[in-house]
């Protein structure tokens, strides 16, 4: 496999975990709104959570994430520093990267961080979705309170 490939690989990835960050608070509200209960299901909160404090902590500590890390090296040994390949890479750079003060991403990062902690404690996650409860009232003929 080529360096270029793998930094495309990894440039792909990164974008699927802002999608999955971005997305899955949107998930959550929504779901909710529309009575998901898989979108409460505390796996998925969890993984959700964990990925915006992780996007939180590295910004308020200076950190550049590892995924633009990684990319940006398997840039260099591919030979190029820059834009330089195809389409899909091009606007998965645009999306992704972008230019502002670094206060900028902390407060945004920050807000968007508290809203997902809101969304925690209006929405709260579940151990164990209702559809997974015993249905040993269900077996005896008695409806579901």
């Amino acid at each position: 496999m080529s360096y270029s490939l793998l930094a495309d690989t990894v440039l792909t990835l990164h974008v699927a975990v802002v999608a999955f960050v971005v997305g899955g608070l949107l998930l959550v509200i929504g779901g909710n709104l529309l009575h998901w209960r898989w979108v409460n299901a505390l796996w998925f909160r969890l993984a959700h959570l964990g990925a915006i404090l992780f996007v939180i902590a590295e910004t308020w500590l200076g950190m550049v994430c590892p995924l633009t890390t990684l990319e940006t090296w398997l840039r260099a040994r591919a030979g190029g520093a820059g834009y330089g390949g195809g389409f899909i890479e091009y606007w998965l750079q645009r999306v992704l990267y972008y230019e502002a003060p670094w206060w900028v991403f902390a407060v945004g990062y920050s807000l968007f961080g508290l809203l997902a902690v809101a969304t925690w404690l209006y929405f709260p996650p579940q151990a164990r979705a209702r559809n997974d409860a015993p249905a040993s009232r269900e077996v005896a003929g008695m409806p579901e309170i």
